[in-house]
């Protein structure tokens, strides 16, 4: 069986409903540890580096990721810190893209310096 990092986002309807309670547990558990669940709406996780160079050059990698997926995370920058929101906007919550997507986003590099 594939794993989230193998498979690929696609596009959902707008009818599409979120996944709730152990579905969203079960794709979690898949992803690193860093990830956590809010409210059942969205993964979330914060990574630290040294210095704003590092933290952007991953920003940019997600943005790839991002372009190259048709799954578009929200990013916040900071000084050595990067946050990173997963969801699904026409569903309002999550769906097993957003997993997808983390799960290739661990991908990308190493964990964080810090």
């Amino acid at each position: 069986m594939a794993g989230l990092v193998d498979k690929k986002c696609v596009p959902c309807d707008k009818n599409a409903k979120p996944i709730k309670g152990e579905d969203i547990e079960n794709r979690r558990k898949e992803l690193t540890s860093g990830w956590r669940v809010v409210d059942e709406h969205h993964l979330e996780r914060q990574l630290t580096y040294d210095d704003l160079r590092q933290a952007l050059d991953f920003v940019n990698e997600v943005g790839d990721l991002a372009e190259e997926e048709g799954h578009h995370p929200d990013l916040y920058l900071g000084y050595g810190k990067v946050k990173i929101q997963l969801r699904t906007h026409k569903s309002n919550g999550l769906h097993e893209d957003d997993s997808i997507m983390a799960a290739k986003i661990d991908a990308l590099q190493p964990a964080p310096v810090r």
